[in-house]
């Protein structure tokens, strides 16, 4: 192993002097299934919808492809110059910092921690519409399915930031195994509960309007305006596979053997290949139950069992109240550290000594959740926002700076045919990130036109 060779000798710390790491192939694969199936899966329906029975679920299995091969470079760039026995990076942007150096280290900064920022955001503006689902489907149980059961989105808001201020007490990474494992089940069970409840409105039958290219172009849908959602529902699946940004922070939870490089590589297969699975299922499921007229987040679209429809949506509450404290996490850590190394001898800032309180965390980690509930409120957005931040994300995060590294570390040849292609690979999917952002900046634009600020409702 790499690092100060003298403490692997000591059971309580790891090479490079901190506490031992007890993460395994278990855990890493729980953290990432909690990253990944989240809000992302209940827009997939309404994705198809956009895209076509044929596009849309060739266009998942072509991220999950690309996903998993860039995870595949970035386990290696965990430890450096060697990927198993070199120095450990901490952290994304250390990985960064570590093999390309220079404006490329705020450039990452800028991408990952934005992303985390605004997936903090769109999981806040999820949770709360799963909230009020459930009290809709009672409202439509009580006044008949035509009734106006909209309701403001703000309570439910706020309820989801009071729960996060306090889960982000939880000092780091290390500590919310826990809590992943306790997300990634409700993931399942979420995703399994639209599965069936898809399946058992197409054994309904009905005239239910589908079509080989999705929804067509009609006097209720412009050719632009298909084109502009097109973009928009590729940048949701974008979003639906955008994680690589908590990667390395969660390979930094393993412990040393087997290598950690390895253990990642597995645990992330296994994520996502479980993943797609849920994923072209409750697209394909969920656009031929409700056909042209999926809507953006499946659920709130069934109105019974209502049993099982409300707990379906208090799993998805409850999940991502997890994944929110897992996307968080390296964002909390990041600003800690730097104020730590800042201001080294503040006691506000360093606490005093005790792991489980420390005044600046406390402070500031709820000032981040106030300040992020607020912004949901002020721009819910459901759709447009997941694609908009898949787009944002998938192309720097998950593309172009795990080929850039890997080509760092390994010094491949300019020439190459391996080099050639992963440059083509990169300008490929910086080109479809560019028109996802393009389709959902339309999308929210054209939204903000009709919308009243803090007036979001469902």
């Amino acid at each position: 192993m790499g690092g100060n060779s003298s403490l692997s000798g000591n059971s309580k710390k790891d090479d490079d002097g901190k506490a031992k790491r007890t993460g395994t192939l278990m855990t890493a694969t729980a953290h990432i299934i909690t990253g990944v199936i989240g809000s992302g899966v209940l827009s997939l329906a309404w994705t198809v919808a956009e895209l076509g029975w044929i596009a849309g679920p060739l266009c998942m299995l072509a991220f999950a492809v690309i996903t998993w091969y860039t995870s595949i470079l970035l386990a290696d760039c965990y430890r450096h110059p060697h990927p198993v026995s070199g120095t450990r990076n901490y952290t994304y942007m250390d990985v960064v910092r570590n093999n390309l150096g220079g404006l490329q280290v705020k450039l990452c900064g800028i991408a990952q921690y934005g992303n985390l920022v605004g997936s903090n955001v769109g999981y806040t503006i999820t949770a709360s519409i799963s909230m009020m689902a459930i009290t809709k489907v009672h409202c439509y149980q009580k006044n008949g399915e035509n009734a106006d059961c909209s309701a403001s989105l703000n309570p439910s808001m706020i309820l989801f930031g009071v729960i996060q201020i306090i889960l982000s007490q939880i000092p780091n990474f290390n500590k919310l195994s826990w809590l992943s494992m306790v997300a990634a089940i409700m993931s399942f069970t979420y995703s399994s509960i639209s599965l069936g409840l898809s399946a058992a409105k197409l054994a309904g039958g009905g005239n239910i309007e589908k079509m080989l290219t999705g929804i067509p172009v009609g006097p209720d849908l412009s050719a632009m305006e298909k084109m502009w959602s097109i973009y928009s529902a590729v940048g949701n699946i974008a979003f639906a596979y955008s994680f690589s940004l908590i990667l390395v922070e969660i390979q930094d939870t393993l412990k040393s053997g087997p290598p950690e490089n390895k253990v990642m590589k597995d645990a992330t297969l296994i994520a996502i290949s479980i993943s797609t699975v849920f994923y072209i299922l409750c697209g394909v499921l969920g656009y031929a139950a409700f056909g042209n007229a999926a809507p953006g987040n499946l659920l709130t679209g069934f109105k019974g069992p209502i049993w099982l429809v409300d707990f379906a949506n208090l799993c998805v509450a409850i999940h991502i109240v997890g994944a929110y404290q897992v996307y968080v996490q390296p964002l909390y850590g990041f600003v800690e550290d730097w104020s730590s190394k800042k201001w080294p001898d503040s006691k506000f800032i360093n606490g005093n000594g005790t792991s489980w309180f420390n005044p600046f965390r406390l402070v500031w980690r709820t000032a981040y959740v106030i300040l992020l509930t607020v912004i949901a409120m002020m721009f819910p957005f459901f759709n447009d926002i997941m694609g908009l931040l898949g787009a944002a994300g998938f192309w720097p995060l998950t593309v172009y700076f795990p080929i850039e590294m890997y080509l760092s570390q390994t010094q491949l040849k300019r020439s190459s045919f391996k080099w050639i292609w992963l440059q083509a690979l990169s300008l490929i999917c910086l080109i479809v990130s560019i028109l996802s952002a393009a389709g959902s900046t339309y999308g929210i634009v054209k939204s903000l036109t009709t919308y009243k600020l803090f007036h979001a409702v469902s």
